[in-house]
């Protein structure tokens, strides 16, 4: 039992999050839904929050920008193997450039555990 308490504190065998839209191409100002998938790990974990961002990558600058984030604040417990869902509801700015071959969008959620352990996911979108 020790031994999986401080694998998942190395992030071996904590619980994952996998942001699952709806759809993933959008027009600004849109409002994207879908749900967040937590799987439980091999032990229990104390939750501090969710984050959700939206990020923008310029391939031609080499640059990336976080253009809105989104924070859940819960001090839920993720049991051993437990399988949950949260609804997600984000919407998108009204002034968005269209993505192209340079302009790109995903999601980069994070999941944060009170032991400061992180799971993190990454999901495109297409704004038309």
């Amino acid at each position: 039992m020790i031994l999986r308490k401080y694998m998942s504190l190395l992030g071996i065998g904590s619980a994952t999050i996998d942001l699952k839209l709806d759809h993933t191409k959008f027009q600004p100002g849109e409002c994207v839904t879908g749900h967040f998938h937590i799987q439980g790990g091999t032990i229990e974990q104390q939750l501090k929050r969710i984050e959700c961002d939206l990020v923008m990558k310029n391939e031609e600058e080499n640059q990336e920008v976080i253009i809105e984030s989104s924070t859940i604040y819960t001090t839920q417990m993720i049991e051993s193997q437990e399988q949950n869902q949260l609804n997600f509801r984000f919407t998108l700015p009204d002034k968005l450039e269209k993505s192209s071959s340079t302009i790109k969008y995903r999601f980069k959620t994070k999941m944060i555990f009170d032991a400061g352990v992180k799971s993190e996911d990454q999901d495109l979108i297409h704004i038309q």
